[in-house]
């Protein structure tokens, strides 16, 4: 039975939080549930925080922080990597057991999906084996509504002896009701007594006797849980201990959820088959992703242009207006040469470029994401993966590699297997992510006339990057990591309809700023190194940029490149944002930024450096393929704990990105096209 008293506890918006600055008084309530359950919606409502949510499984891989007012009490809010089971073993179900077995949180949370909930108690049936002080948080409601599905709350509260909160986290409908919930169990006014599954009584026989044996555990452990795992290391008890679980949730299932039967709900609930029989077709599937690609940055391109410009002109107007502020200072003009010249002149290029097109491509790429079609992707590239030696959750971790290459390297831990983890985590570098999106897209516009073609020029490249991701994938598989994919189950979740309000604040904050916010602080610097080694001297008497520039270029001419733009990578290498801005700046004659911006004048600036439409295909492919930016390797090197595999992600694209660009180079000369 469950004695619930009333209350009232409001979330607040928090900073990013970690346990090793816990205070004292501090409760933590730990957030699990089965990936895309809405389990991170959850978090974001009830800290106010803004980690990345979207409608495919596997993207939160690590442990987010956050914290919450519960009725005046402070708590720190832990959201645990999506797990379907604490029985398996892939790293990210391991990060969730973990933190639940050694840290003792003082709640969780455990969210469900009120649509799949027979499925979803496995996971709830097995927490409640290793705490009581769980609430149960049946997210999705809204949906499950839409669909004819009815859960009965108090019903599924007395089955399993645990608070319930009903929940649609998206729209916040039930948030206080959990609000309260947690402040009442934080606080010991809420005392849940779960009711135990009752295995087979040979099973059962043998956990007391281990319980009685076991030594003295953390107070956080339940010792049943503890004997439990003992036990199921024989793989026919644990094949009974699972069968006993899904019966619990079978039998749970079947008395809370009702479904309605009528015509209309019927052809509601069947109409996501026949969408994926044509978005999964083995013969649509792909022409329609390529095609819904090229339609977003089609719309990108078109309408990215005259913002552009207009932004570049309002950014570089301003100039003026510092540069007579520095003369009216009577500034030195190293000090007015590297700040308005260097850092600022960089940081208006970066953000008349990029903010534009970010500000229209993202927006659409996250309702695709949120409409539930990103799975749909790694389903049609499973295929691809397995035949050149791969996991198929490599797909999945490609996919966040267009958001975030480190990002995508983190999201490698999904992977259970370590050779296949290892390739994956080599390879995510080919997938191109949102700091070069926005230099293909200005290349692409620059070589093809028209935004159709430029279009699918940029779709083109996508396709290249992937096709290096399986080419290498391939070569690793039958190399330095031979090995046999194993296979994976992956979920597709329901179609959702995007929340456009929720989707455009989202995609502006979590993307386009955040990506432009860290292009803006790399490029200050880097502006300001870029103006130096454009103003210091050699005792030859070229400045010591044209001088590396002049150094590179016999190796950059083989490539179809110069050695200005080798310069802008290899100084870009902080952020990929920044290398078309850097490359800008080298050329300048005045060994300064123009002073305007946009795709049209970029034309002109290059073609006025002995640009063809060659040397912008050439250095397209060279920033689709070439080294990860600083952070990505930081990451490798975090994820693999090796500076040799962290040296060969950085070397094995850079060759890859070499030889591809010769070649183009070669076959373009031999054909007569240059």
């Amino acid at each position: 039975m469950l004695n619930r008293p009333a209350g009232r506890a409001d979330g607040r918006a928090s900073a990013h939080y970690s346990l090793t600055h816990r205070c004292p008084d501090e409760h933590v309530i730990a957030l699990a549930g089965n990936p895309n359950t809405g389990k991170s919606t959850v978090f974001n409502a009830l800290t106010g925080l803004r980690q990345h949510t979207g409608n495919w499984p596997g993207k939160t891989v690590d442990l987010a922080f956050g914290r919450a007012d519960l009725g005046g009490k402070q708590a720190v809010v832990v959201d645990l990597p999506g797990a379907y089971s604490l029985l398996a073993c892939s790293e990210d179900e391991s990060i969730a057991r973990d933190f639940l077995c050694e840290q003792g949180p003082d709640a969780v949370i455990v969210v469900v999906e009120a649509g799949c909930l027979e499925r979803n108690l496995n996971l709830v049936l097995q927490i409640l084996e290793l705490t009581t002080r769980v609430v149960v948080c049946v997210n999705l409601i809204d949906e499950a509504n839409r669909r004819g599905i009815q859960v009965d709350g108090e019903a599924l509260e007395r089955e399993l002896g645990v608070p319930v909160a009903l929940t649609a986290a998206s729209t916040g409908y039930g948030l206080e009701e959990l609000r309260r919930i947690l402040a009442d169990l934080v606080d010991g006014r809420l005392k849940p007594e779960p009711s135990p599954i009752t295995y087979p009584t040979d099973i059962e026989d043998a956990s007391r006797e281990l319980e009685s044996r076991l030594p003295t555990l953390p107070p956080a452990v339940s010792r049943r849980y503890v004997a439990l795992r003992l036990l199921d290391t024989d793989p026919l008890t644990r094949q009974r201990i699972v069968e006993a679980i899904y019966r619990r949730a079978k039998s749970i299932s079947d008395k809370v959820v009702s479904q309605a039967t009528s015509s209309i709900q019927t052809s509601k609930t069947t109409m996501k088959p026949g969408i994926d029989d044509v978005l999964t077709s083995r013969w649509l599937g792909l022409p329609i992703m390529l095609a819904l690609l090229g339609g977003v940055f089609w719309i990108t391109l078109v309408g990215a242009n005259y913002p552009s410009a207009l932004l570049a002109r309002a950014l570089f107007h301003m100039e003026s207006w510092l540069s007579a502020a520095f003369r009216a200072a009577h500034a030195p003009d190293w000090l007015h040469g590297a700040v308005v010249l260097g850092a600022y002149r960089t940081m208006a290029w970066v953000v008349s470029v990029m903010l534009p097109p970010m500000a229209i491509f993202f927006p659409l790429f996250t309702l695709l994401e949120d409409l539930g079609y990103l799975a749909r992707v790694s389903f049609n590239m499973d295929w691809c993966f397995r035949q050149c030696g791969a996991h198929g959750k490599q797909s999945l971790t490609m996919a966040m590699g267009f958001g975030c290459n480190a990002a995508g390297a983190m999201a490698c831990r999904i992977i259970d297997s370590p050779r296949e983890r290892l390739v994956a985590i080599l390879t995510n570098n080919f997938a191109p992510c949102n700091g070069r999106f926005p230099t293909l897209i200005a290349l692409a516009s620059l070589i093809a006339a028209g935004s159709l073609p430029a279009s699918l020029l940029v779709v083109t490249m996508v396709l290249l990057g992937v096709t290096a991701t399986l080419g290498m994938s391939w070569a690793l598989s039958r190399t330095v990591l031979r090995g046999v994919p194993s296979s994976f189950i992956l979920e597709l979740p329901p179609y959702r309809m995007p929340q456009v309000a929720q989707v455009l604040l989202r995609s502006l904050y979590d993307r386009t700023l955040l990506v432009l916010r860290r292009a803006v602080i790399v490029a200050a610097p880097a502006g300001v190194v870029v103006w130096v080694l454009a103003n210091m001297t050699t005792p030859g008497g070229s400045n010591v940029l044209a001088t590396i520039a002049r150094t590179l270029q016999p190796a950059a001419a083989l490539m179809g490149l110069d050695g200005f733009i080798l310069t802008a990578f290899i100084l870009g290498l902080p952020a990929n944002e920044i290398v078309l801005p850097i490359l800008v700046m080298a050329y300048s004659s005045s060994t300064a930024l123009v002073e305007t911006a946009g795709f049209a004048v970029l034309g002109r600036i290059l073609a006025a450096n002995g640009w063809t439409w060659l040397t912008a295909l050439n250095t397209m492919i060279f920033s689709v393929l070439h080294f990860p930016c600083s952070t990505t390797l930081l990451t490798i090197a975090a994820e693999t704990k090796s500076l040799r595999w962290t040296a060969l992600a950085a070397l094995m694209p850079t060759a890859v990105a070499i030889v591809v660009c010769c070649a183009t180079h070669a076959v373009a000369r031999l054909l007569g096209l240059v």
